[in-house]
């Protein structure tokens, strides 16, 4: 977000989910019909553990989605209630988060040790995984991925919030169907962490004080008493296992990694007991009196957990004993696990109560052999939690290997990311621009195929003709939009009107003007009085400066769900913003005729944020920048400080996919202005928002002229989202509905999470190579060899290092490129500062040991480094004196301060502020999403991007380096932070090219950091760390403070964990 971690107080991290339901993952052509065709009914109860099909050779999957089912499933016990027609495809990618905060739980559990005491080994066992590492062996006394069983009972409980969990039992051994339930022996390894909660999974929670996504713990007061059964170590094959009770005799768990999709059916569940028990006793007693007979039961759902992440939940069937939800989730997973847990849990009205769990080893998934059957539910004491009580599921763990949806290229998928609320639009335009302006002639002229040739764009230009052009709309969104700013400068042929005069202009012309801004809780205009916050948003001023005018703006706090706590309510509002940036508006079609064209990306329009590819410091102080200086960085005197540069990446769409990005403008539009108290009086209520279909002018989505695949310059777009019900109008209500539309649903909740399915999809495609720019870099902390239960459960980090991995062991080259600020925007000495720097080192340092154990598990880690695959940057910029400065007199009392030592050095961070990606120069990413909890999760910050793809340039189509307009996109960028081209470039994911950058980049960073003051040409500094041939990840010797500024470069981290700052 925008220089948004700095103000706060402190907040306990909340996890998250991801986008389900059916694709962005979706299930295999030749899947079988549900239920399976080669399935049997359900076993006896109880049975042998687990019921699956015959072993068999895992298929090869492309992607249409199952045929529907032409008969339903049969069921021994009890019998099912009567079932046709295809279940909703549900797909839930997902992952889990740490405890919430203490609000209304019903216990919450002691701490843990303190990470740092915890192994911090947890790559596990290769020999059937596809890529990923092992790890060295530890210490037989020490454990590595499962801490001891007796530790979590001592120290957890089964409520709603806990990090990690040991394995869960297997279901009891088989008896004959006739007799009743043998109860089974205390098995040691009942669920209990809640990172299987209710919270904590992509886009389900059933706790009212959580929206969704949160890990959370169980109470482990009321788990079996297990003894004697301790993880270890196998010394003989370096592996881990987890012990678990097996009947008579034991069982050790292997853990092992899954990457790839797991297609999972939650049927049915049968015989659940009352869970609530006030409720009951109340009715027995009001069911004493006539015409007040009815029964008050268990409100259950299931959620799917692995390890410390929860990755699917079902909805919530009000009242039932015997649930019918035949629901479907075809998950994405990167994760180390020893086995899935399906956890039946009763939804309170504070938090949920577990019922009963159901563990499936991942080592019989392994193979792909399909699990289903009616498995008996294991309770809190370790035994069935009532007899008879049990779940109808089937589950198939495909992996990357067989998923041939991702073997050829980002750009091949007619499709494009499946299952997301926006389809993919086809035959529009799309120009892709970097920073607010490019001066003709200021970056080098780039062939591409079929003799056309790169224009570099000038973004705020634009943006100020298209709105000058406006007769109909302009629709704005943004984190910030402030009035005062000026888009054009410096151009002759442009009037150099602020955005607010501008706006006024088109709106006494007739145009609908609509503006929606974040209102920063901590900015406020009482009776006058002004407080601008901490954010500077200049939100209350630029309301107040349209008060009289047509123009209408909304300030829109970001809100929770009105079902939520006071204290819940106060912690969305506080720390999530509304982070859209986007402008829409109507445009010239032709013969008569308007479209409507939109504006995506990073840039708000606000102070601060113009900038060009030289990134000044000192010498646009006294011209652009006059009115215009920016830096958070430094407090107190700013007398001949320099500036801070700002570089930014963002698109105009024209073409069907514009009215996507209208659409979510009049969703949110909708939403953040229906009428509250006594507006609701009113007979009517005028929304504001222009009905384009009243107008004749005003071409539909469908009456777009479109260009064909064959069109050297159509593009194919699609819109995706990070967004919740509470922020938009037009969500299902019913969770059962919520499929259709492509959504995950949570407790009073829907949720859109395509953004993070589009960058899974991307990465798993990806052939080449991928670079990244983006403001925050934290994610995969499931995967930290410490803080695993963090909360910052996004794939994406994971993802990148396992493609990377798999690229080793096939002996093919792979790249990538990943930008990000030199230090997050405010005071590199600040403890949330520290803090997203001291994440953001663990995810670097998961990533390159995931690569090194890689190169060493085939031998090649004398041969190459990590370095040679994966390379972080950052850019800087330093200038020479020059007598046109103006830079004022300096203070004597700034000498050794921040400011005085940046005036004398002459030298400062250019602030990453991108949000995007590029995949084998043939996709582009570019949105308001940053690569966090916070932009991912869809319940946190509200944000926005496109993926689009010219499907005539892609590497399917050409054989060959693709030369569109993405490819000259990537190169413009390189010869901004570089200075200059050179034919490597062509080959990004060439080793000469790598280490070519890279070279390039430390010799700018000795430049950067150099007592010297010299003139900088190139921009791109190495990221100032050191990776070792282990991919350690360490300070840089001499640089473990920041220039000038100071605060760690690794970061540091004091306090309790929060989600502020992941």
């Amino acid at each position: 977000m925008d220089n948004n971690y700095n103000h706060s107080s402190q907040y306990n991290p909340y996890p998250y989910g991801y986008n389900s339901n059916s694709s962005p993952y979706p299930p295999p052509s030749n899947y079988p019909q549900y239920p399976p065709s080669n399935s049997s009914p359900y076993p006896p109860y109880p049975h042998p553990y687990p019921h699956a099909s015959p072993p068999q050779t895992p298929p090869e999957y492309s992607y249409p989605h199952p045929s529907p089912p032409q008969t339903p499933p049969e069921y021994w016990y009890p019998p099912p209630q009567p079932f046709s027609g295809a279940p909703p495809p549900y797909q839930h990618p997902g992952y889990g988060y740490p405890p919430p905060p203490q609000y209304n739980q019903e216990t919450f559990p002691p701490p843990f040790p303190p990470p740092e005491a915890q192994p911090t080994n947890h790559h596990h066992l290769h020999h059937h995984s596809g890529s990923g590492g092992g790890g060295e062996t530890p210490p037989l006394s020490a454990p590595i991925y499962y801490p001891p069983i007796d530790h979590h009972l001592s120290q957890l409980s089964l409520s709603e919030s806990a990090p990690s969990a040991p394995a869960s039992p297997p279901a009891p051994a088989a008896t004959s169907a006739e007799t009743p339930p043998v109860t089974p022996p205390i098995y040691p390894s009942v669920i209990t962490n809640e990172s299987l909660s209710s919270h904590s999974f992509h886009g389900h929670s059933s706790n009212p004080e959580v929206p969704l996504l949160h890990s959370n713990s169980l109470d482990l007061s009321q788990t079996p008493s297990l003894n004697n059964a301790p993880s270890f170590i196998n010394p003989q094959n370096n592996q881990q296992y987890q012990m678990v009770s097996f009947g008579p005799s034991k069982k050790a768990l292997k853990v092992l990694l899954l990457h790839g999709n797991l297609d999972i059916w939650i049927h049915e569940a049968k015989n659940l007991p009352n869970m609530d028990m006030f409720h009951k006793t109340m009715g027995d007693f009001f069911n004493r009196f006539p015409g007040t007979r009815s029964k008050i039961t268990s409100d259950p759902y299931v959620s799917i957990a692995v390890t410390s992440t929860v990755i699917g939940r079902t909805y919530v069937i009000s009242n039932s004993e015997n649930p019918i939800w035949k629901q479907h989730f075809n998950v994405p997973v990167a994760h180390h696990a020893a086995e899935i847990h399906f956890l039946v849990k009763d939804s309170d009205v504070v938090g949920s109560q577990l019922i009963g769990v159901v563990a499936i080893p991942v080592e019989d998934l392994y193979s792909g052999t399909r699990i289903e059957g009616f498995f008996p539910l294991i309770g809190t004491n370790g035994r069935p939690c009532k007899n008879g009580a049990g779940l109808g599921l089937s589950i198939q763990y495909i992996s990357m290997e067989n998923l041939s949806f991702y073997h050829n290229g980002v750009g091949v998928n007619p499709e494009g990311v499946p299952g997301t609320y926006f389809p993919l639009r086809r035959g529009g335009r799309v120009t892709l621009y970097q920073d607010a302006h490019v001066h003709n002639g200021s970056l080098p002229d780039f062939r591409l195929d079929e003799g056309m040739h790169y224009v570099h764009g000038t973004c705020w230009n634009d943006i100020f003709e298209a709105i000058s052009k406006a007769r109909h709309l302009i629709y704005i969104t943004g984190w910030s939009v402030w009035h005062e700013v000026r888009l054009v400068r410096g151009v002759g042929s442009f009037p150099e009107y602020t955005l607010g005069e501008l706006l006024k202009l088109k709106s006494q012309e007739g145009v609908r003007v609509l503006l929606l801004v974040w209102d920063d809780p901590t900015s406020r205009n009482i009776l006058g009085f002004k407080m601008d916050g901490f954010m500077a948003t200049h939100d209350e001023e630029t309301r107040h400066f349209f008060k009289h005018s047509s123009v209408q703006v909304l300030l829109v706090p970001r809100m929770a769900g009105k079902r939520h706590s006071w204290v819940k309510k106060q912690e969305v509002g506080t720390i999530y913003t509304h982070h859209q940036k986007t402008v829409i508006v109507d445009t010239d079609a032709g013969y008569g005729k308007r479209r409507i064209m939109a504006f995506v990306g990073g840039l708000d329009l606000c102070d601060g944020r113009y900038d060009t590819p030289q990134h000044p410091l000192f010498r646009s102080l006294s011209t652009v920048h006059a009115d215009d200086f920016h830096n958070p960085t430094f407090t107190g005197n700013l007398a001949g400080c320099p500036r801070e540069p700002w570089h930014d990446m963002h698109s105009k769409i024209d073409g069907p996919a514009a009215y996507d990005v209208m659409t979510n403008f009049e969703e949110r539009w909708l939403k953040a202005s229906k009428p509250h108290g006594f507006k609701k009086l009113k007979t009517s209520y005028d929304d504001a928002l222009l009905r384009i279909e009243r107008v004749p002018e005003l071409l539909g989505v469908h009456h777009q002229p479109s260009f064909s695949d064959q069109d050297p310059e159509g593009w194919h777009v699609q819109i995706f989202r990070s967004i919740d019900s509470n922020s938009v109008k037009g969500f299902p209500k019913d969770a059962r509905l919520a499929a259709e539309k492509n959504l995950v649903c949570g407790k009073n909740v829907m949720i859109d999470m395509s953004i993070h399915s589009a960058y899974v999809k991307a990465i798993r495609s990806a052939q080449h190579f991928i670079y990244i720019e983006n403001q925050y870099f934290i994610g995969s902390s499931y995967n930290w060899s410490s803080y695993k239960d963090l909360g910052a459960n996004n794939l994406i980090p994971m993802e990148i290092a396992l493609k990377i991995a798999s690229k080793i062991k096939a002996h093919e080259r792979f790249a990538v490129y990943i930008v990000i600020p030199m230090w997050p925007e405010g005071v590199p000495t600040g403890s949330a500062t520290q803090r997203i720097l001291f994440w953001q080192n663990k995810t670097m340092q998961m990533m390159y040991e995931t690569i090194y154990k890689a190169l060493e598990e085939v031998g090649l880690e004398g041969s190459f480094s990590a370095q040679d695959y994966l390379n972080f940057f950052c850019l800087g910029n330093r200038e020479a004196s020059s007598p046109d400065d103006n830079l004022g007199d300096e203070s004597p009392s700034t000498g050794n301060t921040p400011q005085g030592l940046s005036r004398k050095s002459r030298r400062f961070m250019i602030y990453v502020h991108s949000k995007g990606m590029i995949v084998d120069d043939e996709y582009v990413i570019i949105g308001s999403a940053n690569i966090n909890q916070r932009s991912m999760e869809g319940t946190r910050d509200t944000e926005i991007a496109m993926g689009a793809y010219q499907p005539h340039h892609t590497w399917a189509i050409k054989h060959a380096n693709p030369l569109g307009q993405v490819y000259g996109y990537r190169m413009s960028l390189w010869a901004e932070h570089l200075g200059h081209v050179d034919d490597r470039f062509t080959q990004p994911e060439s080793l000469e090219c790598v280490r070519h950058v890279r070279s390039l980049s430390e010799a700018n960073w000795k430049q950067f950091a150099s007592d010297q003051v010299s003139e900088m040409r190139g921009h791109l500094l190495k990221y100032p760390v050191e990776v070792d041939r282990r991919g350690k990840v360490k300070s840089l010797p001499g640089f473990e403070t920041f220039p000038d500024v100071g605060g760690q470069i690794v970061g540091s981290f004091l306090g309790i964990q929060e989600n502020l700052t992941i």
